[in-house]
């Protein structure tokens, strides 16, 4: 099994950045493929951005294109979500996860494993 713990999370104007990070344990992060999902009040959980084992596709929710930046560091066990130009109705929870399939499959019943998640609001 592999554990996923997210940092980065906070308080931001609307217009500004923020850098998520998901630390893995418990196994090598390049067996995975990775993504953000993130979830807000009343909703479903949605799907934001995938990358493959490797770093080199990603994949990314249309709402989000050309705005966030998904990536990997597999020496270091982290994925990593660069948010820019954020919206308040961005404010949502955000989840990471891993799954042992492909990274074009985004229904989250693909990933197995998944973090606590971590609360980012945008203010107007």
């Amino acid at each position: 099994q592999v554990q996923l713990v997210e940092s980065g999370g906070g308080l931001v104007q609307a217009g500004g950045s923020l850098r998520l990070s998901c630390a893995a344990s418990g196994r090598t992060l390049s067996t995975y493929v990775m993504a953000w999902f993130r979830q807000a009040p009343g909703k479903e959980r949605e799907f934001v951005a995938s990358i493959n084992r490797s770093g080199r596709n990603t994949y990314y929710a249309d709402s989000v294109k050309g705005r966030f930046t998904i990536s990997r560091d597999n020496a270091k066990n982290t994925v990593y979500l660069q948010m820019n130009s954020l919206k308040p109705e961005e404010t949502a929870v955000y989840y990471c996860a891993a799954s042992s399939g492909s990274y074009y499959e985004i229904h989250p019943s693909s990933f197995h494993s998944w973090g606590q998640g971590t609360q980012v609001t945008v203010s107007l």
